[in-house]
């Protein structure tokens, strides 16, 4: 696996399981790490866990002034962040034209806005030091859609364009800026799916079978390692050969 001793990695939505395991997969590696999550007891759980080097910082994403407080924290208390790792996200699913302006709303300010706001402060220290990298958790209906999840596929295709756009700007700055973007991942929501829902799903998946959350963790780890410096602006799909781009 690739080092990055040394370094600190911001990590949105830490405290869930595709969260949890990218904090894990870092700290093995050498990374500090900055927790963020509205879960404080899962991430202090987690800090127990892991032991020296990480802290947990409670923050609201989809409030601007939190999302600003939190850098200025991270920032204040590490020195730095030379990582970030957007990984927050929620779902509000529903079908077009029943989907309330609220849910649309909620799904593309903490997936789509919260990324982005945390982007833009977090790169102003990042261009200073001239080494950076910015990874976030797009997904596979980002750039296929699926039904009932038009809120989501935007906020994760967005998420996609955003992070190429941001790479063209500060690419010569030493600062790499891509997106990974899963496929069905088994979680404790997709173990509990009945039987017939479950082979439809894998009759859709080439290598039949779902993916973990270290197979994401393992490529976020390298995106932020020196070794991927050579690579930005780039989508990174992880979905089995569901959706072969």
């Amino acid at each position: 696996m690739f080092e990055i001793k040394d370094k600190v990695a911001l990590i949105t939505g830490a405290s869930g399981g595709l969260g949890d395991k990218i904090a894990r997969t870092l700290h093995a590696q050498g990374a500090t790490l900055a927790l963020t999550d509205r879960n404080l007891e899962k991430m202090e759980k987690l800090k127990e866990e892991l032991g020296d080097n990480v802290e947990c910082f409670v923050a609201d994403l989809g409030n601007s002034e939190a999302i600003n407080q939190l850098v200025k924290d991270v920032e204040n208390k590490f020195g730095r962040i030379d990582i970030l790792v957007n990984n927050a996200g929620l779902t509000r699913d529903n079908l077009f034209i029943r989907m309330s302006d609220e849910d649309w709303q909620l799904v593309l300010d903490v997936n789509l806005t919260a990324g982005f706001k945390l982007a833009k402060a977090a790169v102003r220290g990042m261009m200073k030091r001239r080494f950076g990298r910015i990874i976030g958790i797009a997904s596979v209906v980002g750039v296929t859609g699926n039904a009932g999840q038009a809120n989501y596929s935007a906020s994760k295709a967005g998420m996609i364009a955003m992070n190429k756009c941001l790479a063209q700007e500060v690419g010569s700055r030493g600062i790499t800026v891509n997106s990974i973007a899963p496929g069905f991942i088994r979680t404790p929501m997709t173990d509990v799916l009945p039987d017939d829902v479950k082979a439809a799903l894998l009759a859709k998946i080439p290598e039949a079978k779902l993916g973990e959350a270290q197979d994401i963790a393992n490529v976020v780890a390298f995106l932020a390692s020196d070794e991927a410096q050579y690579i930005t602006g780039q989508t990174i799909n992880i979905n089995g050969g569901m959706a072969m781009i």
